[in-house]
């Protein structure tokens, strides 16, 4: 049976058998007698977003009490749910995604502390994940994630496509999309010229 440690567009952590092409972190989550996860759902504002490949460590998933392995399917997931990437594996990532923070939100190049702390403040609304106001579909960058219902759709070229577990397909008709899951700090970041990772299906469907 799969650990509950696949994380969805909408931050929910699910037990699922795919894994992803990310893995990452929102501090100790997890008891590792049962390897299941505790109520909490972090212990750190830091959410990253790390290397499933560093300097050829293997980590036995959920087996000591340190950081909770997280699995994202593309880092527009990751980045939808509210992580960033990470500075100790995935540093020249990082520092594009602090650069691009700087110009998209014009501010200075920030601390990783102080995106944390932003970003904290908008992956959440109490325990669930916040919603935020969107542009038209085509103004938005590639990479931005929205929700329709229980379903999120990530963009591309200007059109939605719809997440699944297994990566992105072509969406039935939609009527209206409730609003975006990308944090609009991040969504800067992409309107500045980060470019995420993003999973191979869609290479498929475009």
């Amino acid at each position: 049976m799969p650990l509950q440690n696949r994380v969805d567009p909408f931050g929910e952590i699910r037990a699922i058998p795919q894994r992803g092409m990310f893995t990452g972190n929102r501090g100790i989550i997890h008891d590792p007698a049962t390897k299941t996860l505790l109520r909490k759902r972090w212990s750190s504002k830091a959410w990253l977003v790390c290397s499933c490949d560093y300097k050829g460590v293997r980590r036995a998933v959920m087996a000591r009490r340190s950081w909770t392995e997280l699995f994202f399917l593309d880092e527009a997931t990751a980045l939808a749910a509210g992580h960033r990437p990470c500075f100790a594996c995935r540093r020249p990532a990082a520092e594009q995604f602090r650069a691009a923070w700087a110009v998209g939100n014009m501010c200075e190049v920030p601390r990783a502390s102080r995106m944390d702390e932003v970003l904290h403040a908008e992956r959440l609304d109490g325990r669930k994940k916040r919603l935020h106001p969107l542009d038209a579909l085509s103004d938005l960058p590639d990479g931005t994630m929205l929700a329709a219902g229980q379903v999120s759709f990530v963009v591309k070229a200007g059109r939605g496509f719809a997440w699944s577990p297994d990566g992105y397909r072509i969406a039935d008709r939609v009527t209206g999309f409730d609003g975006l899951l990308t944090p609009p700090s991040t969504v800067a970041c992409l309107r500045a010229g980060y470019r995420p990772l993003l999973h191979p299906s869609l290479e498929h469907v475009t």
